[in-house]
């Protein structure tokens, strides 16, 4: 049953991007993307990022570096003055509209920018495995031709500004490279990170980069 409804939530997604309209994606993107899909095979997640690791092994990530599929309809649909995902679970207390994102924020997001948002949320969390990780572990050259790929998604994105995206992305992603990290982080286990950046690559890519149903 848990299955179904997640499928049912993922399709609606979608939808949504759908109903706003897809915008194009360059082609060193799709390709790139492309070649990362193949890098985040589900048997490779599972014996690189989970059977490579201790029994429930977590590494600690900033909040912002949590990226799931719910987080970007939030962020299709807008945010109508309510606290961002990444603000409410920091705040128990959920002040809505008492965050001055919140309060800029009743539009939709651009593609482009969650894109963008995707990029630094990934190759973040990426560079979060690696850092946990020695030389001679089994996962560390697998993580690290994941570096290398996002490295040069990075000449693609090297042309945005953060002027160039909405607002309420380009706070996060100054929030993602601030210092301070500590203050915000949660354990999370390396597997959920790459199955997050896979799932919102897919769905941010997939449509626009024509990728066939895998």
């Amino acid at each position: 049953m848990a299955t179904i409804n997640m499928q049912q939530g993922y399709a609606a997604v979608l939808c949504v991007l759908a109903v706003l309209g897809l915008e194009a994606a360059a082609p060193g993107e799709c390709e790139l993307t492309r070649l990362l899909q193949d890098k985040l095979q589900y048997e490779m997640r599972l014996q690189y990022m989970k059977h490579y690791f201790p029994i429930d092994y977590t590494v600690q990530v900033q909040y912002e570096e949590v990226l799931r599929p719910s987080n970007i309809t939030r962020l299709v649909r807008g945010w109508q003055g309510r606290v961002p995902w990444w603000e409410h679970s920091r705040d128990p207390r959920g002040l809505h509209g008492s965050h001055p994102l919140a309060l800029q924020r009743n539009g939709t997001v651009s593609e482009a920018a969650l894109r963008y948002l995707w990029f630094h949320v990934s190759s973040q969390a990426v560079l979060r495995i690696r850092e946990v990780l020695p030389e001679k572990h089994p996962s560390w050259k697998y993580t690290q031709e994941l570096c290398q790929l996002f490295d040069a998604l990075g000449e693609e994105y090297s042309k945005y500004r953060q002027t160039d995206v909405e607002t309420v992305v380009a706070d996060l992603v100054k929030l993602i490279h601030s210092a301070g990290a500590e203050s915000r982080s949660k354990a999370v286990r390396p597997k959920a990170l790459l199955d997050n950046c896979l799932k919102v690559m897919r769905m941010l890519y997939g449509v626009p980069c024509r990728w066939e149903s895998t």
